[in-house]
């Protein structure tokens, strides 16, 4: 199954993630199908970005958001 989910970048105690599409059997930092978003959670407030395009393709071909990525999808349409 292909999910979207996050990828942790950035260095201890300042995480910085993208938001990756993915086969749900790789590891969390493994090698992604494709990058879609980003997501910085010290700003004030959070930055939250998707390309919608590629956003809007992978969910009509059925790939699952993990419940963070549907929280932020949810923020970033909204705002």
């Amino acid at each position: 199954m292909v999910k979207i989910r996050l990828k942790r970048f950035g260095t201890k105690k300042r995480p910085v993630y993208r938001i990756v599409v993915i086969d749900s059997r790789n590891r969390r930092d493994g090698r992604p199908i494709e990058e879609i978003g980003f997501y910085d959670p010290r700003h004030e407030p959070s930055l939250i970005r998707f390309e919608q395009e590629s956003l809007k393709k992978w969910l009509e071909c059925g790939a699952q958001p993990t419940d963070v990525v549907q929280r932020l999808i949810k923020q970033a349409q909204s705002a």
